[in-house]
């Protein structure tokens, strides 16, 4: 074991070994068999690094679900916090307060085109419920078209938008959602041999299905500007923009879901800069206030605002626009701004990141393929590069992929892992020697991986 022991004390320690034996005793835990589970306890965080529940200094790869962007503890949205609870703590949604009017506002001012309304929520997933609710009413159309290999939150209707095996236990099968083939350049379902392919034919078959389904039925397409979990597979050129064009020329609502890929992790404000279109709503959270306090919320188009002008929306929170929520938004983009992480995301991603992880495929002949930007990154690991086959099967893990997390965490790390890929996810502020540092750690790991390679 080569972490570090930092000057977490005795008391921390032994009041961390309570905390973990009450969380078997009472916590129901999401998205596991809770029997077998042992969660890692947590004691302290600080910038890029966590201490786990002996003690021990972990760089977090993982920005815990990708949503620390400004890293653990950023002093002025802590500030924030504390200010904004010795003022107003709480209040309903109807009446209006400064942290949530100042939030809106800088939101909207990086939001692309007119994307100049805010409707908050408490995260993700609902977020996605309302943009899918709005456009749907807005049309008044049923059918929502979205991507087979994506995730879009664990509520009851985002699970089923849903592309991936999380949604299978809760698959209603009756809430007119239509999956489609993504382009996916690595495991191409078109049998593309370039890039070009596999734009031309995701685009072809995407239009097949518009016509089968019927444009008349479909009120939304929803899509994550760039996959998170689903394995931050950058689109092809020209994918984006011709989804965009058969969203219009069908009058479909584009709903950009931007909920991981937002707030700067790809190295521009949001995602769909990279290929400079607007969407008819953007769904967002996580790095919107580095997760500090839940929120998520629906940009909307001037359009989409129209139709609820004088008509009632019918939908709303206990908690949208949370004033602590609020404040920690507006300190974690004022502090992105005045501290350019906007532009160190793609730094990194340019010159640090992305020339490592093409070293890894070279060295390693487990990578079979490594893709992103900013401090947006996947590794794929493979038993066979030629054909491809996964180190862990899709929707699953295995005994060798545990080996190599648990390689990483003994090097000191706390990566991010999701069935055979490792994730490259970092704080878009961490300085760079521990950046560094965090990919000799992970290079550790990868022999371990390079062992299981038939």
């Amino acid at each position: 074991m080569t972490t570090e022991i930092s000057d977490i004390t005795s008391d921390q320690i032994a009041q961390g070994r309570r905390a973990h034996e009450l969380d078997r005793e009472h916590v129901f835990h999401s998205w596991q068999a809770q029997g077998p589970f042992n969660p890692m306890t947590i004691l302290k965080t600080e910038g890029s690094y966590v201490w786990d529940g002996e003690g021990n200094k972990l760089i977090d790869l993982s920005s815990q679900l990708v949503n620390t962007n400004v890293g653990h503890q950023h002093p002025k949205v802590v500030a924030a916090i504390q200010e904004q609870a010795g003022k107003i703590a709480t209040i309903a949604p109807q009446h209006v307060n400064d942290a949530r009017s100042e939030a809106a506002r800088l939101i909207a001012s990086h939001t692309p085109g007119d994307l100049d309304k805010i409707f908050f929520t408490n995260g993700g997933a609902d977020a996605v419920e309302h943009a899918v609710r709005m456009a749907r009413l807005h049309t008044g159309k049923h059918k929502v078209l979205s991507a087979y290999r994506s995730y879009h939150g664990g509520t009851h209707l985002a699970v089923n938008i849903t592309g991936d095996p999380r949604r299978f236990a809760s698959d209603a099968g009756a809430d007119g959602i239509v999956h489609f083939f993504p382009a996916y350049p690595y495991r191409s379902y078109f049998g593309a041999a370039t890039e070009a392919e596999e734009t031309e034919r995701a685009l072809k078959h995407l239009e097949d299905l518009i016509i089968l389904e019927g444009a008349g039925n479909i009120a939304a397409l929803i899509l994550e500007s760039i996959p998170g979990t689903a394995g931050i597979y950058v689109p092809p050129a020209g994918y984006m923009a011709g989804v965009r064009e058969l969203t219009r020329k069908y009058g479909i609502v584009y709903i950009a879901d931007e909920v991981m890929a937002g707030f700067g992790r790809s190295g521009e404000w949001f995602a769909v800069n990279h290929w400079d279109i607007t969407p008819d709503l953007l769904t967002f959270a996580k790095g919107v206030n580095s997760g500090y306090v839940p929120l998520g919320g629906v940009a909307i188009s001037q359009e989409i605002f129209e139709t609820f002008r004088e008509r009632v929306y019918p939908g709303g929170l206990t908690y949208s626009g949370h004033p602590l929520a609020c404040a920690a938004a507006v300190a974690t983009i004022k502090a992105m701004e005045d501290e350019d992480l906007v532009a160190n995301a793609k730094r990194l991603g340019d010159e640090i990141i992305g020339p490592r992880l093409a070293q890894f495929k070279a060295d390693h002949p487990s990578v079979g393929d490594v893709r992103g930007t900013g401090v947006f990154w996947a590794i794929e690991l493979v038993v066979n590069r030629e054909t491809r086959e996964p180190l862990a099967a899709y929707g699953g893990s295995s005994p060798e992929m545990n080996q190599v997390i648990a390689a990483a965490r003994a090097a000191g790390l706390l990566p991010f892992a999701n069935f055979n890929r490792l994730h490259v996810v970092p704080a878009m502020n961490i300085p760079d020697e521990v950046l560094i540092e965090a990919l000799d750690k992970l290079e550790q790991a990868l022999l371990v991986a390079d062992g299981f390679v038939k």
